[in-house]
C-alpha cells in the first residue's frame, strides 16, 4: 500500500517567522509532536520538533528571570530552530519503505512532498496504526505463531490446508525465523476450533510456538 493512503493529508503547519512559544504553543493544543514548515505557496521549508524547541530553550540553571526568558524566546523565530535537512517522501512511496526510513534515521515522522509541495505527513503513530490492521488486532479469532521452513510453496500449502479445514485467514504476516532455512508466521484465524487448527497446520511447520484467542 501506497503512504497516500494512510498518511495525515492537509497537516497543522507553521511559518518559518512563527516565533517558537507559538509554535510549542500550537503544537500542544494539537497534540502533535512536530510540524512541517512551509512557506504561503505550502513549499516545505523545514520542519520544527519538540526537541528543536526543547534544544533552544533556556536551560533551567540559566541565572536570566521569567521575564527575560519570555523576552528572548519571543524574539526566536520557527526558522532559527526548525532542522532544515529534511528526510521526505512522495506520495507513491509503499508504507514499508517509509517504516524503514523512519527506522533508519531515527526520525518520528516524514513529510509528504509532491513537486516541492507538501501534501501531507505520515508518522510513527499512522505506521502504528497500519500495524494493527495488518495483524487484525481489533477482530476476534484465533491467533498461531508458527516456525515453518523455508521452502517454495510452503505458505500456499498452509493457506490451503487452512481453507479445506473450513477456516478463513483474518490476517497473515511472516518474520525473520532463528535462522535462514525458517520463519515464522502469524496467522489469525476464524471458524476453527484450536485442535482442528493445530491438526491443519502441524504438517507444515517446525513448531507450533504460540495459540490463543484473541
Amino acid at each position: 500500500m501506497q503512504v497516500s493512503k494512510r498518511m495525515t493529508k492537509n497537516p497543522i503547519t507553521v511559518s518559518p517567522e512563527t516565533p517558537v512559544p507559538e509554535a510549542r504553543e500550537k503544537m500542544k493544543k494539537e497534540k502533535i509532536h512536530r510540524m512541517p514548515v512551509v512557506d504561503k505557496n505550502n513549499k516545505l521549508l523545514g520542519i520544527i520538533t519538540e526537541k528543536d524547541i526543547l534544544y533552544a530553550s533556556p536551560s533551567k540553571a540559566t541565572t536570566l528571570d521569567v521575564y527575560e526568558i519570555t523576552s528572548l524566546m519571543s524574539k526566536l523565530k520557527v526558522q532559527t530552530v526548525m532542522t532544515k535537512d529534511v528526510k521526505t517522501i512522495d506520495p507513491d512511496t509503499t508504507l514499508e519503505d517509509a517504516a524503514r526510513i523512519l527506522a533508519d534515521n531515527s526520525i518520528g515522522g516524514l513529510p509528504v512532498v509532491e513537486n516541492g509541495i507538501l501534501t501531507g505527513i505520515i508518522t510513527e503513530s499512522d505506521l502504528f496504526r497500519v500495524f494493527i490492521e495488518l495483524f487484525g488486532a481489533r477482530e476476534k479469532g484465533l491467533r498461531m505463531t508458527i516456525l515453518m521452513p523455508e521452502k517454495r510453496g510452503e505458505l500456499a500449502s498452509l493457506s490451503k490446508a487452512i481453507a479445506d479445514a473450513g477456516g478463513d485467514i483474518v490476517s497473515f504476516g511472516a518474520l525473520l525465523g532463528e535462522n535462514a532455512t525458517n520463519r515464522y508466521a502469524i496467522v489469525k484465524l476464524q471458524n476453527l476450533t484450536e485442535e482442528a487448527a493445530i491438526k491443519a497446520v502441524q504438517p507444515f511447520t517446525e513448531e507450533i510456538v504460540d495459540i490463543r484467542e484473541m
